[in-house]
Parts: C-alpha cells; sequence; structure tokens
C-alpha cells in the first residue's frame, strides 16, 4: 500500500489510519491540569512518588505508550530488573524546584523511526540493571548550584560495565484498527541478568469525575486474549503468547496510601507494583477482569542474549496467537518507511545525514499527544469530587473559562512539555509539512478555533498561563505550509489559507489594540518567549515603574504585517475583495517601520536596535543590551514580485498614493519604487544601509556568530556585563553560553548566549529574502573582519551548515551535540542514536535545555533537505 496511500486514505477519510499513535504523554504528573492545590503550585500538588497510585483526571502516561486519539484505551510498557523499588512505568526526571537548572528528564530514551500515519515506529529505552537512582538524582539537583552542571543520568555509574538492558518497543499496522507490537530486550552488560516485561493495557478513568457514568471493562479469556469492551469503541481483543501470567486491578486512585483514607475499590492503580515488586498476592484482582491489566513476561538474560514479545491489539480475528501474518506485516512497514524517508532524503545527503533528518521527523512525530483540558470544569472542579479551593477562581487562567481542549496536539516533547506552546507549534509545522502537510494545516486551524481562541482575539500561549504572550508567528507558519503543500501538490490549499487568514484578523487586532500604548506603533509584548533574554522579567512590573518599548515586539509587529500582506496578495490573485486588506497591512507595516527607525529603538552609532526603558516621568533610557531583540528586525521584510503587483491594479494603485503621498513614512520601509534582482521589490524595517551594520555586528565571532550558529547573546557581555542600578539594587545581564545561571522563569531556559534553532532558523530565511532582491553582487564579511566576502545567499548556507553540524559527526566521529561524552560518540549501542534539545551552548554546540525536544529543533530537518548534506 504505501504510507503515502494511506496519508491520501486518511485525508479522504476512508480509512482512519491516524486513530491510534504515540498520543500517550511519558509525563502526566506535575502538570497544570492535575494541579487542584489553592496555590497553583501543580509540582508539589501531584509529584511522581504519586503518579503510579494516583488515577488522572485529565490524560495519562506510559513508556514508550500508544492510544487511541482521545484517549481512551492506552497500551504501554512497564519493565522491572528485580531491584527497583517500583515498576519503570513511566519516565522519571527532576521537578522544577529540584533541579538546579529546573526541570529536567532523567532517563536515556530515543525515538528511532515514526511514518507520519503511525503505521510503523520504534522507541528505544536503556534501563539499568542497577537499582534507579531516583533519590541520589534528586539529592544532587538540590546540591548542585545554578552555575554548576547537572547531574544526567550517566554520571551515578549505573551504566557502567554496560549493566543495562537495551528494550526496543516497535509497533505496526495491520489496519487501522489491528496495531501489532514486537518488544525486544537485550542484556547489554556482562553478567547473568533478570527483567519482567510488563506490557499494560488500561482505560483513562473518564467514570470518576460525574455520577452515572458508564466503565469499561477488560476481560481474561484464558487463551491468550484480552477481551477490550469499551462504549465508543466496541469489543477488541488484546492478543499474545509465551506470558507467565496476566493481572488484572482498577485504574483508580489508591487513597489509603497517599491519604489514609479507605479506597473507593480493594484492587487500584499501583497494584502490579505491590505484586511484582511486594509479592502481595492480593493485591491483584483474583476476577480476572478489571479497567487495567498487564501481561507478565520474565527472562533471566545472558551476557548478549536478547528476547522478544508479540502482542496484537485488533478488531479483527487473526488465528492463532498474534496471527500467521505477524512478521509480513512488519516487514512490509519497515520496507514502507524505509522508502517513505528515502523519497524525503535529497540525492547526495550522507548516511549520517539521512540518520539525523529520519530521527528528527520521528522524534517530531512521536511527540504528537492527546491534549485534554476544559478549563470551566477544572476550576469549578467535578460533580462527583470535591470542590476545589476557593482561589483558583482567582488564580491561574481564570480568564480562559471558554477554553476547551481534547485533541490531539504536536507538542515540544512528551515529559518536559506535556503541553503545547503556540509559538513552538508554529515552528514544528514547517518539518511536520514535510511528512504530512494535512496535519500541519489541521494543527495551525486548531489554535485558532473559537474553543481556543480567545473572544478578544489572542491565541492561547501555553497551560501553565494561557494569556502570556508568544511571538506572532502563526501567520508565518500558515503562509509557509501553504507554500511547501503547494510544491507537493502542484496547487495550493486556498480554503486553509483562507480560513487561517479570517481568524488572523481578530489576533492582529487583539495585538494592535493590547499592545501599543500610545498607538505610536511601538509594542510592548512582554513576555514574547524570550525567558530571560532581558535585564528584567518582561512580563512583571518593573522595578523602575513605567514599561519597555520592545524592539523584538516592534519587530514581531512588522513580521506579522509583511506575513498578513504575503497571505491576502495571494488569496487577492483568485478574489480581488483582498487587495482592499492587503493595502491596510502595507500601510499598517509602513508605520512600523517609521516606528522602529525614528522613536529611539535604533542606535546609528551602535548599528543596532534596543529596547528602550519609559521612565514614570516620561524619560526614555535605551536598554543596550547587544541580544536576539536587536536581530529580531531582520525577520521583517518580503519580496514581491513586481509584475505580480501590477496585476493587483486597486493595490498598485493605493500603494502608489502612499510612496507619492507620504514619502517621510515610506523612507524607512525599504525603497518600494526599486526593482531588485529576480524583478522583485523590497519592504523591509532593516534597510539597506542599516542592513550593513547589523550583520557587521551578528557576523562578528567576537559578539553574535558561533562555530553552530547565530548565539542569542552577544560574547561581548561576557567581559563587558551590561550593568543597571535600580534602587540599590544592581540588575545585570551577562553571556551565559550555556545553562541559565538566573531563576526569571523558572531557571530552565537560557536565552544570554546559547544557540536557538528557531531564530536561527528565521534568520536564515530573511537572507535568503534579502539576497533575493540585492543579488549575488551585495556581498558582506563573513565572519566580520576576516577579509572573505560572501553574498547573502552564501551567508545563508554557512549559517545552515554551522546548525546542521551541531548534529552530524565530525572527522573524531563525534557530535557536538553529546558535549563530549564519550559513551554516547563512540559506543556503538549509542554513537548512531541522536538527541535533539531546547537549545545548545554557544561555545561548543552542546545540547542544552529540555532533553528530548524535538519540536522546534526538528528545523534541522527542513534544514537537511534543503542542503543535502
Amino acid at each position: 500500500m504505501g504510507e503515502n496511500h494511506r496519508l491520501e486514505e486518511s485525508r479522504a477519510r476512508k480509512a482512519h489510519w491516524k486513530r491510534w499513535g504515540p498520543y500517550l504523554s511519558e509525563r502526566a504528573w506535575g502538570t497544570v491540569r492535575e494541579d487542584y492545590s489553592g496555590a497553583g503550585d501543580a509540582w508539589s500538588y501531584f509529584p511522581h512518588e504519586h503518579a503510579r497510585s494516583r488515577a488522572y483526571r485529565w490524560n495519562e502516561d506510559g513508556l514508550a505508550g500508544v492510544c487511541d486519539r482521545h484517549q481512551l484505551i492506552c497500551f504501554a510498557l512497564a519493565l522491572w530488573n528485580g531491584k527497583d523499588r517500583i515498576l519503570k512505568e513511566r519516565l522519571f526526571g527532576v521537578s522544577g524546584p529540584e533541579g538546579n537548572h529546573g526541570e529536567d528528564v532523567k532517563e536515556l530514551y530515543y525515538y528511532l523511526d515514526s511514518t507520519p500515519t503511525h503505521s510503523f515506529m520504534r522507541y528505544l529505552y536503556k534501563y539499568p540493571q542497577a537499582a534507579y537512582p531516583y533519590e541520589e538524582l534528586v539529592e544532587m539537583g538540590h546540591r548542585r548550584g545554578k552555575h554548576e552542571t547537572e547531574h544526567e543520568l550517566l554520571d551515578t555509574g549505573v551504566f557502567d560495565e554496560d549493566r543495562y538492558f537495551d528494550v526496543e518497543v516497535t509497533y505496526a499496522k495491520g489496519g487501522p484498527e489491528d496495531l501489532l507490537v514486537r518488544i525486544e530486550v537485550v542484556n547489554r552488560g556482562p553478567a547473568r541478568a533478570p527483567v519482567d516485561i510488563l506490557p499494560t493495557l488500561w482505560f483513562r478513568n473518564t467514570w470518576s469525575w460525574s455520577r452515572g457514568a458508564k466503565r469499561p471493562i477488560l476481560e481474561s479469556r484464558g487463551d491468550g486474549r484480552i477481551a477490550v469492551t469499551h462504549p465508543r469503541y466496541g469489543a477488541r481483543w488484546l492478543r499474545f503468547t509465551g506470558a507467565l501470567e496476566v493481572l488484572f486491578t482498577e485504574n483508580e486512585t489508591n487513597t489509603r496510601r497517599l491519604f489514609g483514607a479507605e479506597s473507593a475499590t480493594p484492587h487500584v492503580k499501583d497494584a502490579f507494583h505491590d505484586y511484582v515488586v511486594g509479592g502481595l498476592k492480593e493485591a491483584v484482582s483474583p476476577l480476572g477482569s478489571g479497567t487495567k491489566a498487564a501481561v507478565r513476561f520474565h527472562f533471566d538474560l545472558e551476557p548478549g542474549e536478547r528476547r522478544v514479545v508479540q502482542l496484537r491489539l485488533t478488531d479483527r480475528e487473526v488465528g492463532d496467537g498474534v496471527g500467521e501474518d505477524f512478521d509480513e506485516v512488519f516487514r512490509s512497514r519497515r520496507a514502507e518507511a524505509d522508502a517513505f524517508y528515502a523519497h524525503l532524503t535529497p540525492e547526495g545527503t550522507t548516511e549520517d545525514g539521512a540518520r539525523v533528518l529520519r530521527q528528527a521527523l520521528s522524534g517530531l512525530l512521536w511527540s504528537k499527544q492527546h491534549y485534554h483540558y476544559v478549563v470551566e470544569h477544572w476550576l469549578d472542579g467535578d460533580p462527583a469530587q470535591p470542590k476545589p479551593p476557593g482561589e483558583r477562581r482567582a488564580g491561574r487562567n481564570t480568564s480562559w473559562r471558554h477554553l476547551y481542549n481534547d485533541d490531539v496536539i504536536s507538542m515540544p516533547d512528551k515529559w518536559e512539555y506535556p503541553w503545547y506552546a503556540a509559538w513552538d507549534l508554529a515552528f514544528h509545522c514547517i518539518p511536520l509539512a514535510l511528512v504530512d502537510a494535512d496535519f500541519a494545516k489541521e494543527q495551525l486551524v486548531l489554535m485558532l478555533r473559537e474553543w481556543y481562541m480567545h473572544p478578544s482575539g489572542q491565541l492561547p500561549a501555553y497551560e501553565w498561563a494561557l494569556g502570556d504572550v508568544n511571538p506572532p508567528v502563526h501567520a508565518w507558519a500558515a503562509l509557509r505550509v501553504y507554500r511547501i503543500d503547494k510544491k507537493r501538490r502542484g496547487r495550493g490549499d486556498r480554503v486553509f489559507l483562507e480560513r487561517v487568514f479570517q481568524k488572523l484578523m481578530l489576533n492582529f487586532t487583539w495585538w494592535v489594540n493590547r499592545k501599543d500604548r500610545e498607538g505610536r506603533n511601538v509594542f510592548q509584548g512582554g513576555f514574547l518567549g524570550l525567558d530571560n533574554i532581558g535585564v528584567f522579567d518582561r512580563s512583571a512590573p518593573l522595578p523602575t515603574g513605567g514599561y519597555l518599548e520592545q524592539s523584538d515586539g516592534t519587530s514581531w509587529m512588522g513580521m506579522y504585517c509583511l506575513n498578513m500582506l504575503a497571505i491576502s496578495m495571494e488569496l487577492a490573485t483568485e478574489n480581488e475583495a483582498y487587495e482592499d486588506v492587503a493595502s491596510k497591512f502595507w500601510e499598517h507595516f509602513v508605520y512600523v517601520a517609521h516606528a522602529m527607525n525614528t522613536l529611539g529603538l535604533w542606535d546609528e552609532d551602535d548599528g543596532f536596535y534596543y529596547d528602550v526603558l519609559r521612565r514614570p516621568d516620561g524619560g526614555r533610557v535605551p536598554m543596550k543590551v547587544r541580544s536576539m531583540v536587536g536581530l529580531i528586525p531582520l525577520f521583517a521584510v518580503e519580496t514581491i514580485d513586481a509584475e505580480a503587483l501590477e496585476r493587483l491594479t486597486g493595490m498598485k494603485r493605493r500603494m502608489d498614493w502612499f510612496l507619492d503621498n507620504r514619502p517621510e513614512l515610506v523612507k524607512n520601509a525599504a525603497d518600494m519604487r526599486r526593482v531588485g534582482d529576480h524583478g522583485r521589490r523590497l519592504m523591509s524595517i532593516v534597510g539597506e544601509a542599516r542592513l550593513a551594520k547589523v550583520l557587521r555586528v551578528m557576523l562578528d565571532e567576537a559578539e553574535f556568530l558561533s562555530p553552530w550558529g547565530v548565539r542569542s547573546l552577544s560574547r561581548r557581555h561576557r567581559a563587558e556585563p551590561f550593568r543597571m542600578n535600580v534602587h540599590g539594587r544592581e540588575y545585570r545581564v551577562d553571556y551565559e553560553p550555556g545553562e541559565s545561571q538566573t531563576g526569571i522563569f523558572g531557571g530552565n531556559s537560557n536565552w544570554r548566549g546559547p544557540v536557538w534553532m528557531p531564530v536561527n532558523y528565521l534568520l536564515i530565511e530573511s537572507l535568503q529574502k534579502f539576497h533575493h532582491y540585492l543579488g549575488p553582487t551585495y556581498r558582506v564579511e563573513f565572519p566580520t573582519g576576516s577579509g572573505k566576502f560572501l553574498s547573502l545567499d552564501e551567508v545563508a548556507r554557512e549559517l545552515s551548515h554551522r546548525l546542521v553540524h551541531i548534529f552530524l559527526r565530525d572527522a573524531a566521529g563525534r557530535r557536538p551535540v553529546n558535549g563530549g561524552i564519550d559513551k554516547l560518540d563512540h559506543d556503538p549501542h549509542f554513537r548512531d542514536l541522536v538527541s535533539f534539545y531546547e537549545y545548545f551552548h554557544g561555545e561548543d554546540g552542546r545540547g542544552l535545555g529540555a532533553s528530548h525536544q524535538t519540536g522546534w529543533t526538528a528545523l534541522v530537518a527542513k534544514l537537511l533537505q534543503q542542503s543535502g548534506e
């Protein structure tokens, strides 16, 4: 059949190939949704220690798990090495208060493969044979300071002498409702070692929160089958062979263990821990039924020995055991996945480059998750449960009562970010469009639905603070996805583009009304997703009083104007009514560009853009921090085909009038009368003269240019920190190329020196646009001071090359992302495994922040696809 055929069947709704997928999170504890405290302290209210015993309200978690798209039926893996105090049922990590750099997962696991319909998926988990060092990891997180590195799982010694198991879980679909599971475990250590494999099937608890809800049931059939009956999906079976035993319990909270009160049922969520680890026979149900079941396999493995477990979750009869076609289905799906990625990989790409591209996209696809959050129900409580504390009604997310989320969403990762972030998701959609443009378009539209978007027009940021402000990149992502899809299909999805455009008109109006304090087209966006990049916490009241006029906030709005202009011009080719609104966005951009260049954000002497502090007395103080804030103006650039503009006669007439009658404004938006290279006209906040000055700073190795891309803060602040004294207290910004050394936003996300993939991607795209207008004769020194001059297209290629080589092996066989850890670089069981981090060290390229955030870092796949390295 082939993966592309399955995608077409899914697109036409002929077969629901995407109903089942890796939509199960790997952490549901410690999230806002499960927090019913008065203080809003999610980490303390529902810690990891509660996760095995406490039924979740909103979603489930598991190891290497899958579920249906509404997460009613869940399947995942549990393991026991004979030494752990609990089963390994879910991933572990330190919470925000426990880690010296905030929250961090402390596991070794890898997403090796996935097709977009999830018809073939592979996941590798490395399970220590020693007792898992839970206490040591927490203790070391407490003990180490922000200037020290983190204590990682490899540092504990549990992987010494290779005393661990490789556990590879592979899924293949025999049909939309036919999921085959193969679990292979290998002893990598030097001695015989025991391991229990417990594939686990359960229902998300949907019956404990409201009275009268119907309870589904799992029942043993005694012949290698568990009958699965759910009101929504009817009957199906989990089939298996060679099991030691089958265990049953209920997915209900163990209130006796947690709270000292009588549990609702005698058999509770953590029964398998008590049975397998504690030997308590009465912990599991003797009835052979329940809402949670585990099929137990036990192996004593010699060094290098491997064993395989096979299961099948299906709605059809398949013969004896797991079916005679089991192996053939796996062979076919693997071959189809190979063909799918071979077609996607450019000719000439190295074997290692192809591996990085495939694992980047696979990690992105594995990070889809079912996300369920109904704010009104969360605030008010459930009919069958105690009322939440009254303080919650004046706390987090109270102004988002309309929000009703129950969807599969692309998320940054499945542990540290088991929730969506609006601007992250926009970047995800670019590489997603390479493999599944329909899903990418669905995701962009979803965030604009009335049950997501605030009635005011604001997009939800993320569950910790839905009202925070992320950069407005949704229009950019929609246009890029439209163009990628159009190039592949030969025609553009104009219905999608029009639908997005009309909803974004509401969001654009929200920005103009809420973030332009004095109506001067200088925007105060606040946080804008850049965490600790500023001198002060930009989402909180300033210690100086007054407010910040933000170079990045204003630039993002300039970019937003141009994105909306480009969309409206595309739509105007078939509907001239869009010419009117295109003219409006052109005019709005001109005002923003004029404000950026005349109201104090541009510093002519430094050749750079800065934020400006507006004091309560009206005084203006430039905040001369050389950061990504001053490079974001480069994003506000667009070129227009001169002939296409001539065909839009109404827009052309209004633009000419503006050029003739408002020359003092237009001069700061580049020369719109000049037709440049390739017959293009240019619109940009940064004109040609200022472009040279900004690039001189950006491409200076003593400032922004790193061997691994463009840093988020200039290196000059290592020797010259920015300092500001307010009421006797010093505020400062230092160059910090690695982990954050401040506590702003929890201290686990650093914009003071590392390399971040999304903004680097936008810089590359901006340079390409400038090149498209200025042509090959416009050249800049690269690096600054080297005497070597490149066209802007060549500069973009060089930056792309540096970003890609964070992940590729160098001549010594090392991947910079691994941070020089010999085992990761050279061990034959590690060296082909690639991790995709949140951001990267500005000096050595090692991965930092969230350690499995394939989200926007999957943009490396797009760079590889463009460059073929």
